[in-house]
């Protein structure tokens, strides 16, 4: 099998560097890179969007107003010596000239690499892979995962380091790109880089804002080593939306929807992913099947979700207890819950955004929970958690909250004695937060609080897990800083998950 090494990964973006640096004057028009998502056994989303000005205000990338032709193809060696596939596909201005490709009759379980190109220049070439036959479990699935990357709060090393682990597929769960203007939101010691443009609010806003994450070439090399599958969060809209209701209602948003409407097209644009949008709509909950290793359950825990309880915030509040609040709605619940039931996995993982287990800030007497996350929606969770039953093993990812953190699910949420039925791995931030910390000053408070946590770090990076059929390792990945370039990974702590043995054991 032929394999991206390292140095091929660095010259890559060496590569793209210089390619980019030397032929301005040609109007590259891939200076967003190119990624790949969302693999069946048999089918992979690939993707690009031309912008050789990506930072331009009008959100276009400085490209004109028709259509262009771009040509694709997909190959088993990253020379093009064993083409499989080609064809030709059209970037359209309505779309901010992105391309979406849904490759299919490809092979199960087997590596391939794709290229674009368009107007006389070639894009770098991408490593995808599909998915295993729906009968096989294979030998195992390298899966990294990662949420909160603030552009102005550092830089994307983590991404590279991700790229050199040479995952089989990653997983973004939210807070892909940040909403705010330059300076609103800083972190502790400063912000080393800054946003173009005003807050988010446009279709044009959002377009450009995405172009610059995407001009970032630490998360371009992320995104051509492996396909991921992408759901959003909060600030790929509005800081803590919830539906159809914005962050502030003290600071009125008339043109809210309309402003979800744009957020949803530039999302889709920008991010390998089939369904588009309709309207202020797009369903992103879905499935990818890894064989009958891994079923993967994508949620969305923002788009059909009650506001939240009691103001928000860290609270005291019994209306979170209500059996009618819900941050998945009747019918995602419905469809998860039935996905589950019919289960066939070795492991069920669901891939999600917010805190799920119970987590109390209010050490001895009383509570305080987070009324953004699934503590806010007490009575959703509890039907969740007794759809685990139906799994072999289940595992919930999570992203958020700037932090890594491990937790054993148990059967009772308010009852730490009870029986461990699942796993909860907390992704730390790419850089939101800076550079963080190894813990912070009210952790062992927290910990001491909450027995079923069992690991917590505060510096950035990412978890890498390795599936097998007997098990998942769970890597927790750390840089020590990020408000400079270039920090090394190391691995902070590791877990294994035993096959029908909920809960995490320290290795």
């Amino acid at each position: 099998m032929t394999r991206v090494t390292r140095r091929a990964l660095l010259i890559g973006g060496l590569a793209l560097t210089t390619v980019g640096a030397g032929s301005a004057k040609l109007t590259d028009p891939f200076t967003l890179g190119v990624a790949s998502g969302d693999p069946t056994y048999d089918s992979v989303v690939l993707w690009t969007r031309l912008a050789p000005t990506p930072l331009a205000e009008d959100g276009m990338g400085g490209m004109p107003s028709r259509v262009v032709e771009v040509k694709w193809e997909i190959a088993l060696d990253e020379r093009f010596r064993l083409v499989v596939r080609r064809g030709k596909a059209y970037a359209r201005p309505e779309e901010g000239h992105s391309v979406h490709v849904d490759v299919r009759g490809l092979l199960p379980g087997r590596e391939y690499f794709y290229r674009f190109s368009a107007e006389g220049h070639l894009s770098r070439t991408g490593r995808t892979r599909t998915a295993l036959a729906p009968w096989a479990v294979g030998s195992g699935l390298t899966m990294a995962f990662a949420s909160c990357s603030q552009f102005e709060h550092g830089y994307f090393t983590a991404y590279r380091r991700m790229a050199e682990d040479q995952p089989d597929l990653v997983l973004h769960l939210g807070d892909y790109q940040y909403e705010y203007k330059k300076g609103v939101y800083v972190a502790p010691g400063g912000n080393p880089r800054d946003h173009e443009g005003p807050e988010t609010e446009t279709l044009a806003n959002y377009r450009q804002r995405h172009a610059q994450y995407k001009s970032d070439l630490d998360l371009q090399e992320a995104h051509a080593v492996a396909p991921w599958s992408v759901v959003w969060d909060d600030h790929e809209i509005d800081n803590n939306w919830a539906d159809e209701i914005y962050e502030k209602p003290e600071i009125p948003q008339p043109n809210f929807l309309k402003r979800r409407e744009a957020a949803f097209q530039a999302y889709y644009e920008n991010m390998p992913i089939r369904n588009k949008p309709d309207g202020i709509d797009l369903q992103l909950y879905r499935r990818i099947q890894w064989g009958g290793l891994a079923n993967f359950h994508l949620l969305d825990t923002r788009q059909y979700r009650d506001d939240q309880a009691c103001g928000d915030g860290l609270k005291t509040c019994p209306e979170r207890l209500n059996p009618t609040r819900s941050i998945t709605g009747a019918e995602q619940e419905k469809w998860l819950l039935d996905g589950m039931r019919h289960s066939r996995a070795r492991w069920d993982v669901l891939g999600q955004q917010v805190f799920f287990s119970q987590l109390d800030f209010t050490p001895g007497a009383g509570e305080r929970n987070n009324m953004d996350a699934w503590d806010g929606y007490a009575a959703n969770r509890d039907r969740v958690v007794a759809g685990f039953r139906h799994t072999r093993n289940t595992v919930v990812l999570t992203g958020d909250v700037h932090a890594a953190w491990g937790a054993d699910i148990k059967e009772r949420w308010n009852d730490p004695t009870s029986r461990t039925i699942g796993t909860e791995l907390v992704s730390t931030s790419i850089t939101s937060g800076g550079d963080g910390s190894e813990e912070r000053p009210e952790t062992p408070a927290i910990l001491a609080e909450n027995p079923h946590v069992k690991y917590f770090n505060n510096r950035r990076g990412y978890v890498r897990t390795k599936f097998t059929a007997r098990e998942v390792r769970a890597d927790f990945r750390g840089l020590d800083y990020v408000q400079k370039p270039g920090a090394p990974v190391t691995t902070k702590a590791s877990f294994v998950i035993e096959d029908r043995n909920p809960g995490l054991q320290r290795v």
